[in-house]
């Protein structure tokens, strides 16, 4: 069947779009490469090594030489390895191990492909959601989504959070130098929660979460960190949490993943000290469709199409904001749940940092 009649295509703009395509689908072969490099420890035998031969690293890493060379072809058609020619040897940046071996890195992304491999691992589940309108909860995901998500965010709350996010809001860090009582909800592994006991030590943190499996390896984080005693992780939903008298209350890339978002709003308002805050992280967004137009934009409505609106309609469904709800819906929100100040505090290419006030 003739979908378009011939005469009616422009040459210069189906090339457009067809090297669009090509290279999408160049990233999505590239990103398996990426995802093998990563666990295969491929680019932390390479990072700070210098130039390298393929039966070299091969021999650092106990993998095959003949795999290892192509691996390495991939990388170098890619731009995320350097090849010398005279030498045929291949070497690794330090800007490319920021980016590719670096695990601490903020930078750090070779993990995050976990994340585009479990939305292909659970494609037939959405292809039944997008069919019957049906939700998919965060639980029953391939399990890369979690680590997948856990690394991309760690990474950022890591540089960000502690130095910038929070000296931002309205008197949050005097607040927890002296000593605060801080609810972390929808805190998934628990990285946001550890960082901010890290660095106040005379602060007492709970972090809830629906997601048991997250939960317990929040612990194991916290374990690690030292932070046990003053650090618990508790099931619970963003509705109905113990506690009350917080002073800071924190919503980290999750608020519209829930299926009553203006609930959560609500018992925060009932949950928070009188002159606490409430610290909103979401993906950035433009309350504009045509103004979210760019690669960030494009990967969050690809996550929010799969995973965020598949959980928030499995948890009832109430209100589906999607991860490119925009300032605009998000201050609404917290307006009729009856908070009095809500504004920007500050943004970064992935993140609007929000913050709410009774």
């Amino acid at each position: 069947m003739d979908y378009v009649k011939t005469n009616e295509i422009d040459p210069a703009k189906l090339d457009a779009i067809v090297s669009r395509a090509i290279g999408d689908l160049s990233a999505g072969y590239g990103g398996v490469m990426v995802s093998i490099g990563h666990r295969l420890g491929l680019y932390k035998a390479m990072a700070g090594a210098g130039p390298l031969g393929a039966q070299e690293l091969a021999s650092r890493t106990g993998c095959a030489e003949r795999y290892i060379r192509e691996w390495l072809g991939s990388q170098v058609a890619g731009g995320y390895v350097l090849f010398h020619a005279v030498s045929d040897s291949f070497e690794l940046t330090p800007e490319q191990a920021l980016v590719l071996a670096n695990e601490d890195s903020p930078v750090f992304l070779a993990a995050a492909w976990g994340v585009p491999a479990s939305m292909w691992s659970d494609e037939e589940k959405a292809l039944e959601a997008f069919r019957k309108g049906s939700g998919i909860p965060w639980g029953d995901h391939d399990g890369r989504l979690y680590c997948g998500v856990a690394s991309l965010y760690r990474n950022a709350y890591k540089a960000s959070l502690v130095p910038e996010w929070l000296p931002a809001l309205d008197g949050v860090v005097d607040k927890l130098k002296t000593g605060a009582s801080v609810a972390d909800v929808g805190c998934g592994h628990g990285h946001s929660t550890v960082l901010m006991a890290q660095a106040f030590p005379g602060s007492r943190f709970r972090g809830f979460d629906t997601h048991r499996v997250s939960l317990d390896e929040g612990r194991k984080i916290a374990a690690e960190a030292g932070v046990t005693g003053r650090v618990a992780f508790e099931t619970a939903r963003a509705e109905n949490y113990p506690g009350k008298g917080y002073d800071l209350i924190c919503f980290f890339d999750c608020l519209h993943d829930m299926g009553d978002p203006l609930a959560a709003a609500r018992h925060a308002a009932r949950t928070l000290a009188p002159d606490g805050n409430v610290m909103l992280v979401e993906p950035f967004a433009n309350d504009r469709v045509d103004d979210n137009i760019s690669p960030v934009a494009r990967m969050y409505y690809a996550a929010s199409a799969t995973i965020c609106c598949a959980h928030a309609i499995s948890d009832g469904g109430h209100m589906v904001l999607g991860a490119q709800a925009g300032e605009a819906r998000l201050r609404e929100i917290f307006y009729k749940a009856g908070f009095t100040r809500f504004r920007r505090a500050m943004a970064t290419p992935f993140n609007l940092v929000l913050e709410a006030r009774l």
